[in-house]
């Protein structure tokens, strides 16, 4: 027997190996770990991806806001552009080929559309009173859909980019 409480010798070896384990484990643990590098837990990696699927969800629906109000944009820029281009002639051309511009197409990869109706304005694009938008031609592009129609109140033409009152330029739905 040893120490005050009078406890077997075998009693104290046993104690002995089997906290012996447990340390042994811990250090076999932190062997492999020099040797292989510290890596992720398979919990740490499933949220770590968890996260990122979330940011990723919340993220795309405005992502893809800008990247059709980036497109708009650029329509109306191109139109701007045609359109000097087209005032700078006289007479007006009869069409976008005569201008050098007959391939050009919107940022959806539709042609831009001009009309020249001069003093006819019966294939003119109208508002919703019924009314030409311009007097001597329209330069459109069909939008996202690539489906257009006369009057600017028809649901083909409200994503349409329209130059409107001989220069005003902008989408169909807030003319």
């Amino acid at each position: 027997m040893i120490g005050p409480y009078m406890v077997p010798l075998a009693q104290i070896t046993v104690v002995r190996r089997a906290a012996a384990v447990p340390r042994a484990l811990l250090a076999y643990r932190r062997r492999l770990r020099r040797r292989y590098g510290k890596g992720f837990t398979l919990v740490e990696l499933m949220l770590t991806m968890t996260i990122i699927g979330t940011l990723a969800t919340i993220a795309m629906p405005r992502l893809q806001t800008a990247v059709e109000k980036a497109r708009i944009a650029h329509a109306i820029g191109d139109i701007r552009t045609l359109q000097v281009e087209i005032d700078g002639n006289n007479p007006l051309p009869a069409n976008l080929a005569a201008i050098g511009r007959a391939g050009m197409v919107d940022p959806w990869g539709n042609p831009y559309m001009y009309v020249y109706h001069g003093g006819n304005r019966g294939m003119a694009k109208k508002d919703r009173f019924q009314v030409p938008l311009n007097t001597e031609y329209d330069l459109y592009s069909a939008g996202k859909d690539g489906v257009t129609s006369v009057a600017l109140t028809a649901p083909q033409s409200q994503d349409d980019i329209v130059r409107a009152n001989d220069g005003w330029v902008g989408l169909g739905s807030e003319f």
